[in-house]
């Protein structure tokens, strides 16, 4: 019974162990603060067939992107 007292220590301090290796992988007070998440710019709706493409092309948007299979 006293090989079980054992295990039940070295997993504490496995434990103990990984929690102090994951708190390395935290950014501490002296390091750099984690850039501002950026916010995905969504499109209200798509453009009409008759309006430029948005790709740039300088088509109309039926000629070139909206087109079925483009």
């Amino acid at each position: 019974m006293a090989k079980g007292a054992d295990d039940k220590g070295d997993r504490f301090h496995d434990r103990a162990r990984r929690a102090k290796d994951h708190s390395k992988q935290l950014p501490g007070e002296d390091e750099p603060q984690l850039p501002e998440p950026v916010e995905t710019i969504h499109a209200d709706t798509q453009p009409k067939r008759n309006d430029p493409c948005p790709c740039g092309s300088g088509k109309k948007y039926k000629q070139c992107c909206g087109r079925p299979g483009a």
